[in-house]
């Protein structure tokens, strides 16, 4: 089984019934993907970590709960030393949107009306310590300017409230892609090393001149104790699996990027990256609900 700890529909969701979907075909047996969703992705990571290793029994994640939920509370189980990382598969893109009555349409223009609007902005997000808070969190901080946090149940309540000028700006990872090609809501950039491929003309923060780079990577982890033959493996089949056409073309519909590594790159990715988000959280004070 696949269980992928996020609700059926999200993009974690998409891409791993993708994979799902083609490794079955190359390992010659039936996967069965599970969504088991909750407490910020954390019920599904513990009943993989709780699972037996034998390879039967894999979690497909966003890098999120891995990297940044640790140091937001405590957990019941300890991502560095219950779970293998096996291989990364893709990093999904945070998109800047604000929504289409602010009178702004850049990073810069933004910035400046913060500035010259002391305390009116506020923006929302999927809830405390949620991806969201956190580039906003990190945004925030490189622009030196400030903003009230109004969180929600999460990214559909978030959406509705940008719709219905409630809020002013959040950080979407892909659900809002609809509406913004609708020209509902209003893309000033992406948070991410690169340009989005959905929307080639739009600047990342960083070209924006605010270096926020707020993505994480997607991955598939195996409890820990898996024997290291499994492990390279399973790598080796999803690397091959996340090259093809049906799921690249998944990850296009999402706006999300190709990953692919060895697992122990992926395990030095995660390491860097709890690093990195571990001083934001620090330094912004942020707790989860």
């Amino acid at each position: 089984r696949l269980l992928v700890n996020l609700p059926p529909g999200t993009p974690p969701d998409q891409i791993a019934r993708a994979l799902s979907a083609r490794l079955a075909e190359m390992l010659g047996q039936p996967i069965v993907v599970e969504n088991r969703a909750g407490a910020s992705g954390y019920v599904g990571i513990e009943a993989i970590a709780k699972s037996a290793p034998d390879g039967y029994s894999l979690l497909y994640t966003p890098g999120f709960p891995i990297v940044i939920g640790p140091h937001l509370q405590k957990l019941n189980i300890d991502v560095t030393k219950d779970l293998e990382p096996i291989a990364p598969t893709a990093r999904v893109t945070s998109f800047l949107i604000v929504r289409s009555t602010l009178p702004v349409r850049s990073v810069a223009e933004l910035v400046s009306y913060a500035r010259a609007n002391p305390g009116k902005l506020n923006y929302g997000s999927g809830g405390n310590g949620s991806a969201p808070h956190i580039a906003s969190a990190m945004m925030l901080r490189a622009a030196k300017i400030r903003a009230t946090h109004i969180p929600y149940k999460g990214s559909t309540e978030t959406l509705a409230a940008l719709l219905g000028d409630q809020i002013d700006f959040t950080f979407d990872l892909g659900v809002a892609i609809p509406q913004i090609k609708a020209g509902k809501m209003r893309l000033l950039a992406v948070a991410s090393p690169s340009r989005s491929a959905l929307f080639p003309d739009t600047p990342t923060m960083a070209e924006s001149g605010i270096e926020v780079n707020a993505s994480t990577v997607h991955g598939v982890y195996a409890p820990a104790g898996t024997p290291r033959e499994i492990i390279t493996r399973l790598n080796r089949d999803i690397v091959r699996v996340m090259q093809t056409a049906e799921v690249k073309k998944v990850l296009g519909a999402i706006g999300a990027d190709l990953v692919t590594g060895t697992a122990e790159e992926f395990a030095d990715r995660q390491r860097r990256d709890r690093e990195l988000f571990g001083a934001v959280v620090r330094e912004a004070k942020i707790r989860a609900d």
